[in-house]
């Protein structure tokens, strides 16, 4: 097969694949790239494999930077374009079921081909468009098929996470797994405890925003994989609320990922913390998903108030109205939007009256007294009772303090 049109990406990289082969040494882009490229998807990174070794590769360039130089890779400086460049290799001896313990330079293709995950990542693209295909990974391509280069068994000992990454490309590209493939995961997923729990964060967020998550969630939970991540083991039944999803349902971030997760498990505010910690998500994702659960219990209590539309905020509420069209809910989330576009400020800062105000002029002193009475003032504006101008905000004051 010969690709007669390629991405500009490629055309770009093109010179670097020809000053290596006029060196004498074989060049090729390897990797998702060419797959993305054979499907008319777009493509991100363009790597590149070759027969030269790390040093023979930094002869030909004269800008070049070793970032992976104990691993055969070597980035080269193309004007503003960065490209890796990676010698072919064999790898032995995963002691830790994620990296090799012995890293070999060789000079053939094959022998560098042979230790990818997958079929359809095991293409290699000649600098004019040919596609080279060891593994009949253009078939499986055609088919939609995601299979194992050589045994399983033996890719899956080498790298565990490559079994998170199978059912990732069943999401995302929308493929069956082959049944040997799917066989040897279900046989070794225990492995998975093996891999850091980030690796398999990143794997699982993206296998939830492919193009279609029902069917990564269904190889997650019939593989067993699913009792190897953080705080899942026994979840099964929760999980499989999942494959009710919206068909049309496209996650776009990692904030409606694990609140979709979190509802569907029937996690509280209080108890998501807990759960998003095992995972090792950022404090910024926990208080997100933190204010859309308090969202989803104020709805299910029937409880919306403009003081949770305003704390939930823009961003994360419609991350949560999402989510609730994912699943179907019973709820006009339209109106949820609406409300809160109804909102007189949207931000504590456009409060016209500041804690400053206050201590100017000597309606309160510093300490909780002071901190109340924003508070209230806040809130009344929120509910309409007060407009939101500095006079009317100091008479509220004034009542409030006068008060207490």
């Amino acid at each position: 097969m010969q690709i007669k049109k390629l991405p500009i990406e490629f055309l770009t990289a093109r010179p670097i694949l020809q000053t290596i082969e006029n060196a004498g040494y074989e060049a090729y882009f390897v990797g998702g790239s060419v797959r993305d490229t054979i499907l008319n998807d777009e493509i991100h990174d363009v790597d590149i494999a070759t027969s030269a070794y790390p040093s023979e590769v930094k002869a030909l360039f004269p800008r070049t930077v070793d970032t992976g130089i104990k691993h055969g890779t070597v980035m080269i400086l193309s004007g503003s374009n960065q490209y890796e460049v990676t010698t072919f290799r064999t790898e032995s001896g995963y002691q830790d079921f994620r990296r090799p313990d012995k890293v070999t330079f060789v000079r053939s293709l094959t022998e560098d081909l042979k230790r990818r995950d997958f079929t359809v990542n095991a293409l290699a693209l000649k600098e004019d468009g040919t596609v080279v295909d060891l593994f009949n990974g253009l078939q499986d391509l055609q088919y939609h098929i995601l299979r194992a280069v050589g045994k399983p068994e033996e890719r899956f000992h080498e790298d565990a996470l490559r079994m998170m990454r199978a059912i990732r490309f069943a999401s995302k590209l929308d493929f069956a797994i082959e049944a040997t493939t799917e066989t040897a995961i279900k046989h070794h997923a225990e492995l998975l405890e093996k891999i850091a729990v980030e690796r398999i964060l990143v794997e699982f967020e993206k296998m939830m925003m492919g193009q279609n998550p029902v069917k990564g969630i269904h190889y997650f939970i019939d593989t067993g994989l699913y009792a190897y991540c953080p705080q899942l083991q026994g979840q099964s039944k929760a999980l499989s609320e999942l494959l009710n999803l919206h068909p049309d349902v496209r996650l776009i971030n990692e904030t409606q990922v694990w609140l979709l997760l979190c509802r569907s498990l029937k996690l509280s505010a209080v108890k998501s913390h807990s759960f998003l910690k095992a995972w090792k998500t950022s404090n910024e994702l926990i208080a997100a998903v933190n204010n859309g659960l308090k969202l989803f219990e104020a709805i299910d209590q029937g409880t919306v108030s403009e003081k949770i539309l305003f704390q939930t905020g823009k961003t994360v509420l419609t991350d949560a109205m999402a989510v609730l069209n994912a699943i179907s809910a019973p709820v006009n989330t339209s109106e949820l939007l609406a409300r809160y576009e109804a909102l007189p400020i949207k931000d504590s800062h456009e409060l016209r009256l500041n804690g400053g105000d206050l201590l100017q002029r000597r309606i309160t002193t510093p300490g909780p007294k002071l901190g109340k009475i924003l508070a209230k003032l806040l809130n009344d504006v929120l509910t309409g009772k007060v407009k939101n101008s500095k006079s009317e905000l100091l008479l509220e004051a004034k009542r409030i303090a006068s008060k207490n």
